[in-house]
Parts: C-alpha cells; structure tokens; sequence
C-alpha cells in the first residue's frame, strides 16, 4: 500500500471558512490533495474563535478548527489588496481545483468569479458551497446549518412527537453540503481527466437537505400526508425503534418477517408472530405502539448488555444507544481506525474523527497532521510560486 492518496498530485486552493467547506477539503485532504488554505490577514478562518478551546500559553487554540484542518497548509491574503490578489492569481495558476463558501456574488466583487477564472484558468475547478446554490430566489441569503435544517425539513422530521423543534445533534447541514461538494470535486476531475475542462460545481446546503429527506418526499408523494417526527421509530419497518430494558434502551431493527419471527422467540414471546395485530409489517407498523409494549414487557427482564449478547448470537440488528465517550473506546470503531491523533506542536495530541473511506491500495495512518498555524506556511509557498513562475 502507498503512504499517500488518490488525489495525490492535486492542489486545491481553498478559500473556506468555518464548516461546509473545510469539512470538504478535510475530506479531500486525507484522500491525498494538497491543501492551501488562503485565510486573512490576522482573523483567519473564524472557526479558529470558536470554542472549545485547548488551553497554550498565548490564550488556547480551537480544538474545533483543529478537528477540521488537519493537513492543510495556511497563507494570509488579503483579497482586496493589489499584491495580495497577485499572489493568489498565481496560486489559481499552479493549482487543480478551488473551493469556496461565500454567500454568491462575493467572488465576482473581489474579481474572482466563475466566468474571469475559467476564460484565465480553464482546467480550474471551480467549487461553491453556500447556503442556498448560486441561483434561485434565496441565492443571496445568509444561511447557517440551522436555518436549512429547518428550512430543508430535517427538523419537522426530527425529535419526539409532539415536541418542540429539534436539531439534529450534528451539524449535518454543513457537513452533507461538504460531502456532496467533495463528491462533485472528485467527478470534475474525472471529467477534466477526458476532457482536459474545467466546471463549475455549484452546491447548496438547502438543497443538500432536501436530497437527505430519504423517504419523506415519497411518503407525502404516495399517500398526501405530511411526515412528522417519530422519535427513534421508522416510518414503515416495525419493530425498528428504541426500547426500553432493565437498565436503559436498545434499539432494535427486525427489518423483515424473518426479524421479527427470531425477535420474538429470542425473547420469550413467540405468540406475538400469530398475532393478528402483528401478522405483517403493514400491520405491525400500524399498531407499533401496541407492539412496543409487549416487546417491552420481555425487554424489560434483562440488561442492555444481557440483550446485546443475546441478539448478536440470535443475528437480530440491535445495539446500544452510545454516548460520545463510548462510541471513542467502542472496540470496532477503533479497530477500524475511526479514531486518529493529529499532533500539534503546541497542543500536543488531539483525537478526532478518521477518514470512513478504505481503500485498498493505500494506507489510513493512525497519525495525521495537525491544522496549520495561520500564515504558518506562507515562505514556502511564495519560495514556490517563485520557482513555478521563474520563466
């Protein structure tokens, strides 16, 4: 296996701040490319202001800036200022791809936008992440991963029945938009790689929702009802919900007959598989309430981990409900690598998420690269664009 990536060889200019973006290149970053993160001058990127914070001698370091910039490189340009536009007009010239999430229009305004880059640069890859897509009604509004959790209708979906308005507990208004722009990077350069072109990819996190919606949109298509939230239960596989044992819940996903017949012998109660109520999953999920009660009754005899035992044996889908500092020591997470160490000379260690993507011809180091300082690698890079442009 190599020590380096797929995208080894590209260089992705990235002008992003705070999520979506820097979720995108981070992604691509542990996929091989090399990323020079273009920040301002003194500020940089603002996630490096946001808590929380790993105490140092000058104030803390942002341990949330630091979970998503490992590997990247850091240059402070000011894209207003005239020597500064010159710097980064060279960087454009000896890169792949650019990644950027202003709010539309900011790119013409600094002179940068799609039209000028591609006539100048026409294999860049031209890649915009923002709130609402670069055309429709709402192209120019604000948005943070709140308002198109809410807007895209992950919220309505989200929490327990008749409850107040619930977030999901990551920010995957961002980080799906960073994922679908990373996906659209990588089929760019499939397309460059025929065509010898350049494109533009322009996604929205708006839209990025509504293309998670899963099976909401064919619900409300086939049956004129609007899908609101179930708690832990699914729409139209049952049982598949969280239940209570005699310590806690587990949840349970029998996502067939076969399932449940295996479910309910498992735990002692057979006789619900002659139910006529529980015959099919059409009516199991019709009387799911119902359901639930009786499955509770076994459940609620043995521990989580009595029943995790037992339904592993049983090859019935079931698992723990695991909170953040379990799911860090859980054995298969590790054992795939989930968990890495990014090293910072200041800080020392930090864990944080791995890359999910193995593959086969390359390697998954343990240990990664911390995030840059700002400006960190800014003599390097100008020695460079030096040498580049020396003709």
């Amino acid at each position: 296996m190599s020590s380096l990536g797929p995208l080894s060889g590209i260089t992705i200019i990235d002008l992003t701040r705070v999520l979506a973006g820097p979720y995108c290149t981070m992604v691509l970053t542990d996929l091989g490319a090399r990323v020079i993160k273009v920040e301002m001058p003194a500020v940089g990127d603002d996630a490096r202001h946001f808590g929380p914070f790993i105490e140092t001698p000058d104030g803390g370091k942002s341990a949330y800036f630091m979970s998503l910039n490992r590997g990247k490189e850091s240059i402070a340009l000011n894209l207003k200022d005239f020597e500064d536009k010159k710097t980064f007009k060279k960087l454009l010239g000896m890169a792949d791809i650019l990644v950027e999430n202003y709010r539309p229009g900011t790119m013409e305004k600094l002179g940068f936008g799609w039209e000028v880059l591609h006539e100048k640069f026409p294999k860049l890859i031209y890649a915009a992440a923002s709130g609402f897509g670069h055309t429709g009604p709402y192209s120019k509004r604000a948005a943070y991963d709140l308002v198109v959790q809410a807007m895209g209708g992950v919220m309505s979906l989200t929490g327990q029945p008749g409850g107040e308005p619930t977030r999901v507990g990551s920010s995957i208004g961002d980080m799906t938009a960073g994922m679908f722009t990373a996906i659209g990077i990588n089929a760019a350069l499939y397309h460059r790689e025929k065509t010898g072109e350049g494109q533009k990819i322009d996604v929205a996190m708006l839209d990025s929702q509504v293309a998670i919606l899963e099976n909401a949109i064919a619900r409300y298509s086939a049956t004129g009802e609007v899908p609101g939230p179930l708690g832990a239960r699914h729409p139209s596989i049952t049982p598949f919900d969280a239940f209570m044992t005699a310590d806690g819940y587990i949840v349970i996903a029998a996502g067939n007959n076969n399932l449940f017949t295996i479910l309910c012998e498992t735990i002692g109660q057979a006789e619900l598989v002659e139910n006529p109520l529980f015959k099919t999953n059409i009516l199991r999920t019709e009387n799911c309430l119902i359901l639930k009660k009786e499955l509770e009754k076994a459940l609620s005899k043995k521990t989580v981990a009595d029943w995790n035992r037992i339904f592993d044996d049983a090859g019935i889908p079931s698992g723990p409900i695991n909170k953040v500092d379990q799911v860090l020591t859980d054995p298969q997470v590790l054992s795939r690598n989930m968990v890495v160490t990014a090293v910072d000379k200041i800080t020392g260690p930090l864990k944080m998420a791995g890359n999910p993507i193995k593959m086969s011809a390359f390697e998954d180091p343990a240990i990664r690269l911390s995030a840059p300082e700002l400006d960190a690698d800014r003599e390097k890079i100008i020695d460079e664009l030096t040498f580049f442009y020396k003709d």
